[in-house]
């Protein structure tokens, strides 16, 4: 009983430290200007706490169990802004379950070898993740039309929209966004799992 309760606790408390790190959700008004850090951040998260979990439990699928429970907890943070008055697609949902399931591949692939999953895991979430994002986003509406209609009430006073200069920020972040996550992911990742043999 203490086993499984302690795989519960690690579940949630690193799904809660993941879905924390960085922008977790693409808030439609900026989601461009935050592209770069939620790359980043997400990619080293999404390794760190999916490898962790899955070397626990040593099962080829639990890194996409792991991100599906950051899916549904974005889910519910969606409905509660829709419940708010706000447009459904105010909020776009973090694309992590294909990542995680690249994962999960190269760990039953490679016969459940941790630094495989680690090396070869880690770079394919941090150079998929970046890119399943950036395609999730460009299927919404115009952000200016949502900045303009819908501000959020914590939007930051440096975030408030003056004029359209949102088409800037479509270029560069997207192949920052990607290299930086795939080059950062893999030593961030291997430092996690060296914390878990100690």
């Amino acid at each position: 009983t203490t086993h499984y309760l302690f795989i519960v606790v690690v579940a949630v408390n690193s799904t809660l430290l993941t879905i924390n790190a960085g922008d977790y959700i693409f808030y439609t008004d900026w989601m461009w200007t935050s592209f770069v850090v939620f790359s980043i951040s997400q990619s080293t998260m999404l390794a760190v706490g999916a490898i962790y979990y899955m070397l626990f439990t040593g099962v080829p699928g639990t890194a996409t169990y792991y991100a599906t429970i950051m899916t549904i907890y974005t889910w519910v943070a969606k409905g509660a802004w829709f419940a708010l008055g706000y447009p459904y697609d105010f909020i776009v949902v973090p694309i992590w379950i294909p990542s995680a399931m690249l994962l999960d591949l190269t760990y039953w692939a490679t016969r459940r070898n941790k630094h495989a999953a680690i090396i070869i895991g880690g770079t394919l979430i941090g150079l998929s993740l970046p890119l399943f994002n950036m395609v999730n986003p460009l299927l919404i509406r115009d952000p200016l039309e949502v900045a303009f209609k819908y501000p959020r009430p914590t939007l930051p006073a440096y975030m408030t929209p003056i004029e359209p200069q949102v088409g800037k920020f479509y270029n560069s972040p997207v192949a920052l966004g990607a290299g930086a996550g795939a080059v950062l992911t893999v030593p961030i990742a291997a430092l996690g799992a060296k914390l878990n043999t100690w």
